[in-house]
């Protein structure tokens, strides 16, 4: 969460220095794949990413550049702190996706909890105000609703297809229409922007391959509140790189968004366990 959070920050500094959204992408993926397939090499050997669903990931591979765009484009146009948040609030919108197209039980407890996040947003956003841009938290949100999308497929996905295949697959076919949307937008730049945009890869890759290898070794009950820190680490770089402090609605937003997820995640634990038993 550390070095997802410090990617977004490098993001938001490398876009005032003139580098295209295009261009961060292209680098994201790019700078990272040297990690990913060292990885892949000392973990199953670069034999494991055969696939017989390649369909299916090229279909992760559009939605997910899509919802990176629009993750880092909520970074961009939000204070970091605010745009984590929204983040946050992905779990809630694939639990609503899965009851309302997977037809999966849904039971009131996690209705319940799918409600304390709306109230959640709206406590946060303030729709009586202005301190946000409204472009700023549509695409946030937009962004949110499609990583929901992405992590019902992912799930699919992870019946057959072992983590680090998911991870190659998906920067591997996202570097061709990256690569195309380089020869428009892409650009020489100064020695430190070229120094923050390989950092940016790095911490790309490195927080990629941590979430990757930490599902892994852990249930996901156990990982996923570990995501919630990163509203600590964004509140930080916010703080110290351009001086920004959530207002207050934005911690008790947070709060009940944050409750609404681990208590999301705590009933699917449950349940998951009652099937097990049974």
């Amino acid at each position: 969460m550390i070095f997802l959070a410090a990617m977004f920050a490098l993001g938001k500094v490398i876009s005032a220095r003139g580098v295209a959204l295009g261009e961060l992408l292209f680098y994201r993926q790019a700078l990272a794949l040297p990690l990913i397939l060292a990885w892949v090499a000392m973990t199953d050997g670069l034999v494991s990413v055969r696939t017989n669903r390649l369909g299916v990931h090229v279909s992760r591979t559009a939605l997910g550049l899509t919802g990176m765009a629009l993750n880092f484009g909520s970074y961009l146009l939000l204070p970091l702190t605010e745009a984590t948040a929204i983040g946050f609030t992905m779990p809630i919108f694939a639990t609503l996706l899965s009851a309302l197209i997977l037809r999966e039980s849904t039971g009131p407890h996690r209705w319940a909890a799918i409600l304390l996040g709306f109230v959640g947003i709206i406590v946060m956003i303030r729709p009586d105000s202005a301190h946000f841009p409204p472009l700023g938290l549509a695409v946030a949100i937009t962004a949110a609703v499609l990583t929901a999308c992405i992590s019902l497929i992912l799930r699919d996905l992870g019946r057959t297809e072992k983590p680090g295949v998911i991870v190659f697959w998906f920067t591997i076919l996202s570097l061709p229409p990256l690569g195309l949307a380089m020869l428009f937008v892409g650009k020489a730049h100064d020695p430190l922007t070229w120094a923050l945009l390989a950092a940016l890869g790095l911490t790309g890759g490195i927080g990629q391959l941590c979430m990757t290898g930490a599902l892994s070794r852990a249930p996901i009950s156990v990982v996923l509140p570990m995501d919630y820190s990163m509203i600590i680490w964004s509140t930080l770089l916010g703080a110290l790189i351009w001086g920004e402090w959530p207002i207050p609605t934005t911690w008790i937003g947070a709060i009940f968004i944050i409750v609404s997820g681990l208590y999301i995640a705590w009933r699917e634990h449950v349940r998951t366990r009652r099937s097990a038993l049974a």
